[in-house]
């Protein structure tokens, strides 16, 4: 009887534990009521997956990252990725894909556009080779509207899980390591599902990698302000916005505060006032399932964080749906009144223009 007792106690803890450990966080419990205060179009895309987007707000130019996951999982390397381009100026929105001809073995993920005090600009790219199962940074020249590809950036033991990055120099940029397991495997779903706080970011000065930025669970978005004086860090299963105050001279990161956003954070953009604009996952055990079956649905969420009066970040829900429409999305970047909306495994892209 007494060994019931405790087993009847252990097995409660455990269940107490999913519950109020696990779902809850996740946003199991969330109730999602759809809105937005505007328009939207969908835009079908030739390549499924728009994961990133940035946007050139000087000339209103749409960097656009695509890799079709799902094909590439059950045969790799069988579909190549691509960077496209909208020019948010047009009337009507157009896509053009500027990958450079013959550049093999592309399967982008999180990408940063830096621009020189000169004009000159660089693309920088997350990579994830699927023939030789290598992670890079692809660093392109962007110039006479085309892509030039300069080099490959790696390093096998500091980069083993590539997000997210952001440039702060001509050669030189953040990236997040999503997670401290690189394989997967049960050490991996634990500390996905355990939220571990394990993961980090690496700099990389020109030269070489270190760390500079530790115990994040699930480090995903990246960016940097404009004085390049703070940098963003979003923590999906941690659920937090992280900022942290860097050093201009060495880069090293100092972290200054946590913002609580109780949601699956994802890409950072920013908006010429320097608000945050985050493509989230209010529900992330629904984007797992989505993740494994597309007739899984996972809400859509776009967050934004924009400084008050006195300093303190306040969040605003700026667009939330049940993902029956759109699933899965992963970053949102503004221009003017314009809003685009990326996903993981989507095979389109939402121009929204937002109401003033």
């Amino acid at each position: 009887m007494k060994i019931l007792k405790i087993t009847i106690i252990i097995v409660g803890l455990v269940l107490l534990y999913v519950v109020f450990g696990i779902l809850v966080p996740a946003g199991m419990f969330k109730t999602i009521t759809p809105h937005f205060a505007g328009k939207i179009q969908k835009l079908e895309i030739p390549i499924a997956g728009p994961e990133d987007i940035t946007i050139d707000t000087q000339h209103g130019l749409a960097f656009i990252s695509v890799d079709d996951r799902r094909v590439n999982v059950k045969n790799p390397a069988t579909m190549e990725g691509a960077i496209l381009l909208m020019n948010l100026t047009d009337s009507i929105p157009a896509l053009k894909n500027i990958t450079p001809p013959g550049f093999q073995d592309f399967h982008p993920h999180g990408i940063s556009l830096w621009t020189e005090p000169d004009g000159r600009q660089f693309l920088f790219v997350v990579n994830h080779r699927q023939k030789s199962w290598e992670q890079v940074i692809e660093r392109f020249a962007w110039r006479n509207d085309s892509l030039i590809h300069l080099e490959s950036i790696m390093d096998a033991n500091l980069m083993t899980s590539p997000n997210d990055v952001t440039a702060v120099g001509e050669r030189s940029f953040y990236v997040t390591n999503d997670h401290a397991n690189s394989k997967s495997g049960i050490n991996r779903t634990l500390e996905d599902y355990l939220q571990r706080a394990i993961s980090y970011v690496n700099y990389f000065d020109g030269e070489s990698f270190r760390k500079v930025a530790t115990g994040i669970a699930y480090a995903n978005g990246i960016n940097r302000s404009a004085d390049l004086h703070q940098l963003y860090v979003a923590a999906c299963t941690g659920r937090k916005v992280l900022i942290y105050d860097r050093n201009a001279t060495n880069g090293e990161l100092t972290l200054e505060q946590e913002i609580d956003v109780k949601t699956g954070v994802d890409n950072i953009e920013l908006d010429e006032t320097g608000a945050l604009w985050i493509g989230s996952h209010p529900q992330l055990l629904k984007f797992v399932a989505h993740a494994a079956d597309p007739a899984q649905f996972s809400p859509s969420q776009v967050i934004k964080l924009s400084k008050d009066k006195g300093g303190k970040y306040q969040l605003h829900e700026i667009f939330l749906n049940d993902g029956a429409s759109y699933s899965g999305s992963t970053v949102a970047a503004v221009y003017k009144d314009k809003m685009l909306i990326g996903s993981v495994f989507e095979k389109s892209l939402l121009v929204c223009t937002i109401n003033k």
